[in-house]
């Protein structure tokens, strides 16, 4: 799944988490994150998506390119 990593880092600096925090709320480790958010993974599995989503309380469409 494409995620748009703008989306992804402006909705968890929203909600005024960090990376680690996000990684504790979400259980995707910090460096999975982080990569997204530069743009090196410009996927994730479908899996990621839902559980980041879930941790930042929003759809995974939400997290989704387009």
């Amino acid at each position: 799944m494409e995620v748009n990593a703008t989306k992804l880092k402006r909705l968890r600096e929203a909600k005024g988490l960090s990376l680690r925090d996000l990684e504790w709320l979400s259980g995707i480790r910090h460096n999975t994150i982080w990569r997204i958010e530069v743009g090196q993974t410009k996927s994730a599995h479908r899996n990621t998506v839902i559980r980041l989503a879930n941790a930042l309380g929003v759809e995974p469409t939400d997290l989704m390119k387009g």
